[in-house]
C-alpha cells in the first residue's frame, strides 16, 4: 500500500494559500478549546470536517487534497532494532485496515467508525529509519514533504523518535511516538507535535526497583553497561537514581556503542568489578548479544543480572539466557483484560497465529490514538487534534485508566514488571512470568519534577 507518487507542489502552494488568505483566520482557530480531556469522546473542538477550509487555515499538510488520508509509518526496517520494527509495521498496517472497514479495537472505540476517519480512506506509506537518527530525519522529511502524510508514528530508537518529533514540530504534522524510553522524549527535547505512550526510564525506576530490591536484598553494590546514545544515556542515570535511593552503590558504569556484536571485553570488566549486580541496559538485537554473551560467558554464577527493558522479539532471540532476569516491558499478550486479548486475537488471526509484541501494541494503539482524536476534533487541523489528546483519559488499550498528559504528552500508566521464563517454558509466545503490573500511582512525578522539569513544548501553530 506504498505510494510515492504525490508532487510536492500542491503542498508547498496550500501553504502559501493559507498565509494569504485566512489571516483573519488564526486567532479565531486559537480560540477553540478542542478536547474537554473527560475521555467520553464529546469534545467540542470545532467542526469543517477533514478539510475544514472554511475554519482553519493551511498547516502542515492540512486541508487534505482529495478523499484519501495518508499515514507515514517509519519503523527501523534494518540495524539492531529491525525485529521491533517489522512488529510495529505489522501493527500499523493492521490499524489501517481496521480504521478503514472496521474489526479489532476500531470497533470499541466510541470515536471510530471504521469506514475510514472523518469520511476520508486512510492510506499509508512506510520508511526505513535504519535504527540511525539522520535517516529517520530524512525519511520523515521525505514523508512530509512528497507524501503529504497527515500524521507519522515510528520509532524504536529513541535519538530516532527525538529526530522525527523535531521534524514534526517544524513542519508542523503531528507524529505519534511508538516505541522510545528515554527521559528526554517528553523532557528536555520534548515538542507540542509528538506524544508518547510508552512510559520512560525514569518510571522503569520507579516500578523496578521495590521488585528488585525486595528479590536481591538491601546494600548491593551494581555495575552498568549501557547503549551509548539518549536511551542509554537516560537509562543508566535512573537506574542510578532510584536504586541509590534505595540503598545501593554504583560502582561503575560503562558505554557501550549501538550495534554491538561481542560484547564480552565489556562483560569481563564488569565480572572483574566485584559488583554484586550487572545492568545490562541494551535493547534490540544489541540487548539479546549482551545477555547472551554475559550467560555464556557464566556471569550469571557471580552475578546477579538484570535487564531494565525487555520485550517479545529481543527475549525470543535471547532464548533460554533470559531465564530469572528481571525487567520492564511495554505490553505483553498475558496480561488478561478485554482490550489486550481482542488485540492478541485479531493480531494472530491476521498473522498466522503470532502473538504480538508490547512495540505492535504501542503502534496499533497510537493509530488509534490519532485517528479518535481526529474524529473528536471533528477536523484533521492539527492544532485541535492536539488539543483533543493533551489530558485526555482512557482505558482502552489494555493497560487500564491513563491520561495522555498535557504539560509534557507523556501517558500515565501502569508498568509490567517481569521476570524471563526458562527456556522449558517459552511455549504459545510467552517469555515472560508478570511479576507485578505496577500501579500509574505508584511512577510518575509532577509537571514540575523529572524529566517534565525540562520539558518546554513550544507552539501549537495557530497562535
Amino acid at each position: 500500500m506504498s505510494h510515492d507518487g504525490k508532487s510536492v507542489s500542491r503542498r508547498g502552494l496550500l501553504k502559501n494559500a493559507g498565509a494569504a488568505g485566512t489571516v483573519g483566520l488564526v486567532g479565531l482557530a486559537g480560540c477553540s478549546e478542542g478536547g474537554d480531556g473527560d475521555g467520553d469522546g464529546d469534545g467540542d473542538g470545532g467542526g469543517g470536517g477533514g478539510d475544514g477550509g472554511d475554519d482553519y487555515p493551511a498547516l502542515g499538510n492540512y486541508p487534505i487534497d482529495g478523499d484519501t488520508a495518508t499515514f507515514g509509518f517509519n519503523v527501523p526496517k534494518s540495524g539492531p532494532y529491525s525485529s521491533e520494527g517489522e512488529d510495529e509495521l505489522r501493527a500499523y498496517e493492521l490499524a489501517v485496515e481496521h480504521l478503514n472497514n472496521g474489526g479489532g479495537w476500531v470497533d470499541e472505540f466510541e470515536d471510530l467508525s471504521g469506514e475510514g476517519v472523518l469520511d476520508y480512506e486512510i492510506d499509508f506509506v512506510e520508511g526505513d529509519t535504519a535504527t540511525d537518527a539522520s535517516a529517520a530525519d530524512e525519511s520523515a522529511s521525505r514523508m512530509v514533504q512528497r507524501d503529504d502524510v497527515i500524521m507519522f508514528s515510528g520509532g524504536s530508537s529513541s535519538a530516532v523518535a527525538i529526530a522525527q518529533q523535531g521534524v514534526a514540530q517544524r513542519e508542523k504534522v503531528l507524529f505519534m511516538c511508538c516505541l522510545t524510553h528515554s527521559n528526554d522524549t517528553t523532557g528536555k527535547d520534548c515538542v507540542r507535535y509528538s506524544f508518547r505512550e510508552m512510559f520512560n526510564a525514569y518510571m522503569t525506576g520507579q516500578a523496578l526497583t521495590p521488585v528488585v530490591t525486595e528479590e536481591y536484598g538491601d546494600d548491593l553494590d551494581f555495575y552498568q553497561l549501557y547503549a551509548d546514545y539518549s536511551w542509554g544515556q537516560t537509562q543508566q542515570a535512573s537506574m542510578k537514581q532510584f536504586f541509590e535511593e534505595a540503598g545501593w552503590n554504583e560502582v561503575d558504569s560503562v558505554a557501550t556503542p549501538l550495534d554491538t556484536s561481542d560484547f564480552s571485553s565489556y562483560l569481563s570488566e564488569a565480572q572483574s568489578s566485584g559488583a554484586d549486580v550487572l545492568f545490562l541496559n541494551h535493547y534490540g538485537l544489541d540487548g539479546a548479544n549482551s545477555l547472551t554473551d554475559a550467560v555464556d560467558a557464566g556471569i550469571d554464577e557471580d552475578m546477579e543480572i538484570v535487564m531494565p527493558l525487555y520485550n517479545r522479539p529481543m527475549a525470543e532471540a535471547a532464548s533460554g539466557a533470559i531465564d530469572g532476569i528481571y525487567g520492564t516491558i511495554a505490553w505483553d499478550s498475558q496480561i488478561d483484560n478485554e482490550p489486550s486479548n481482542q488485540f492478541a486475537e485479531v493480531f494472530g488471526e491476521e498473522y498466522d497465529g503470532r502473538s504480538p509484541s508490547g512495540p505492535a501494541q504501542l503502534a496499533y494503539a497510537q493509530t488509534l490514538q490519532y485517528a479518535a482524536a481526529a474524529e473528536r476534533a471533528g477536523t484533521f487541523y492539527p492544532p485541535e487534534v492536539i488539543r483533543e489528546l493533551e489530558d485526555y483519559d482512557y482505558d482502552n488499550i489494555g493497560m487500564g485508566e491513563e491520561t495522555m498528559r498535557a504539560c509534557d504528552h507523556q501517558a500515565q500508566r501502569a508498568i509490567p514488571v517481569v521476570r524471563g521464563l526458562p527456556e522449558s517454558e517459552q511455549e504459545g509466545g510467552n517469555f515472560f512470568e508478570i511479576v507485578d503490573i505496577t500501579s500509574r500511582d505508584d511512577v510518575g512525578y509532577g509537571c514540575d519534577e523529572g524529566p517534565a522539569a525540562e520539558c518546554e513544548l513550544g507552539e501549537y501553530g495557530d497562535e
